[in-house]
């Protein structure tokens, strides 16, 4: 099943998919981190959402 662009938030909000702009676009506001904190931590500790906001010291 595709994305749908006009939905803002993430497909699968467990996850992180740092391929889909939109993505990226979210989770950088979400944490409020840069897009390149944000692609560090998850090179890190892979694309867990609870992982990379432990990581990144965000609840």
């Amino acid at each position: 099943m595709p994305d749908d662009l006009d939905n803002r938030g993430a497909q699968d909000r467990g996850r992180i998919n740092i391929n889909e702009s939109h993505e990226v676009r979210y989770w950088t506001q979400r944490l409020g981190v840069t897009e390149e904190d944000l692609r560090k931590a998850v090179a890190e500790v892979g694309v867990s959402v609870d992982r990379v906001a432990e990581h990144l010291g965000k609840q």
